[in-house]
């Protein structure tokens, strides 16, 4: 069983002496402690470091406890504050209070009194943004992200997923363009301890190499032309969150030892110069290349793949989740019919056509067909020619004698499906890859249509 990450505490305080003891007396607790002199001083450290907690004294030099805490407040700082004064006042400990402090203890401090306050603080922070998170879920989505589906493999990665999220390993997701990586991703953001910090994507191929840089690592005024200001780079604007590098496989060679470096030392230098800061970031990547082969071909770094690849995701295509089509298809048609205030319905022969299609283009063109029949389709009953359009081009004369020939012997499209799936299997001598590339069909597709009309599909190659 892995060990629970300890919880970090910022102890700030003007008094050495005092700072030492209370970080030794909460290392023994289990904590990990950081301390600060003083507000300014505590201020910069919690941009680099997230805090779990912060435990202040409420009398310093120029700026006392409450002061500091509306400060941090006002940079993004979440975490709870306990606040420590010597002046056990019904009025310090209201002002405190209404403030936003979570709690606060008198000096001298009791060890015991001091511990059981900080984890109260804790568990109530815990919960809120637990709360919180369950809140969004609601309101924003009949399916949590939109994580719809049954299939094995996809159910296999939700799983391993839901064991990755709370930790702090890098992970690597790869898997075709449009088959949902970002949504797993934003997963592990959501169920995990930094849900409550920033959700920053960068998608590496839609970045000019010459900016990327400056973009990814921030810049110095004048570190190039037009550099007027110092510039905020993404790994600082993701502190205390996640950062989401999409299409990592499209990173220049040249930026790739940088981004090495940022993962082994959790520094990051901005172009043009300047001091290593600090940066609390879990990172996440995704590709649709294969990286290993990169690697072979000298067009990728080694040693950053296995950086990278800590924890491995492989998305599958939807034509391998064919059982998932429907659902993510109604999930998306009730999702754009209320964004377009629309009451919207698939009819029978639009729900036929989503699941022999082979969707080259997975859950993205899904989720586009969909919408696009949502704000165009004449009725509110969604047909084929609503989410593909008419087919008139490769032998479209021939699809419509077909077509005609079909309605005038009154055969139904289930009857046909099964007279083709039969012949195809006839033709083939019981090849189910053979006959499903005949009907333009993934294997998985066609032995799961061919269950559906209760026919057998075989088992051969």
């Amino acid at each position: 069983m892995s060990a629970q990450k300890a919880s970090r505490i910022l102890v700030v305080d003007d008094d050495g002496a005092q700072a030492r003891a209370l970080s030794d007396l909460l290392k023994l607790e289990g904590f990990e402690v950081r301390c600060a002199g003083g507000a300014s001083e505590a201020l910069a450290l919690l941009q680099a470091w997230s805090a779990d907690a912060v435990l202040t004294d409420f009398t310093m030099p120029g700026t006392d406890g409450i002061t500091f805490l509306g400060q941090a407040r006002q940079r993004g700082v979440r975490a709870p504050f306990v606040l420590m004064t010597a002046f056990g006042t019904l009025d310090v400990a209201v002002s405190a209070l209404r403030a936003g402090m979570s709690d606060f203890v008198t000096k001298p401090v009791d060890a015991s009194l001091l511990v059981h306050r900080l984890k109260a603080a804790l568990e109530l922070e815990n919960l809120r943004s637990e709360n919180a998170v369950l809140k969004t879920v609601v309101e924003n989505s009949e399916e949590p992200l939109g994580l719809v589906g049954k299939n094995p493999r996809y159910v296999e990665l939700l799983a391993a997923a839901q064991r990755v999220a709370p930790s702090h390993a890098t992970v690597l997701i790869t898997g075709e363009s449009g088959s949902g990586k970002e949504v797993i991703a934003r997963s592990l953001h959501v169920y995990s301890s930094r849900r409550s910090g920033p959700w920053v994507v960068v998608n590496c191929a839609a970045i000019p190499d010459a900016l990327l840089e400056a973009e990814l690592f921030g810049s110095l005024k004048g570190a190039y032309t037009g550099a007027t200001s110092d510039r905020v780079g993404r790994f600082e604007a993701a502190n205390g969150g996640t950062l989401f590098l999409d299409e990592v496989g499209d990173l220049p060679l040249h930026l790739q030892p940088k981004l090495l470096r940022v993962l082994q030392e959790r520094t990051v230098e901005p172009l043009g110069g300047g001091k290593p800061r600090l940066v609390d970031v879990r990172l996440v990547a995704a590709t649709h290349k294969d990286l290993l082969a990169m690697v072979r071909e000298g067009r990728f770094r080694e040693d950053l793949y296995y950086r990278l690849n800590v924890i491995p995701l492989t998305m599958p295509a939807l034509r391998e989740r064919p059982e998932d089509i429907l659902a993510l298809g109604r999930h998306f048609l009730v999702r754009f019919s209320r964004e377009n205030n629309r009451k919207m319905s698939f009819s029978q022969e639009a729900e036929e056509r989503m699941l022999v299609h082979s969707w080259p283009g997975n859950v993205r063109e899904l989720q586009n067909c969909v919408e696009r029949a949502v704000v165009l389709a004449p009725t509110e009953t969604i047909m084929p020619a609503d989410l593909f359009g008419a087919r008139t081009q490769g032998g479209g004369d021939r699809a419509r004698g077909l077509a005609v020939s079909v309605l005038d012997s009154a055969v139904n499209i289930e009857g046909l499906e099964a007279a083709l799936i039969t012949e195809a299997l006839a033709r083939s001598s019981g090849n189910v890859s053979l006959a499903a590339r005949m009907l333009g069909m993934t294997r998985r597709a066609m032995q799961y249509r061919a269950g559906k009309l209760g026919l057998d599909s075989g088992d051969g190659a």
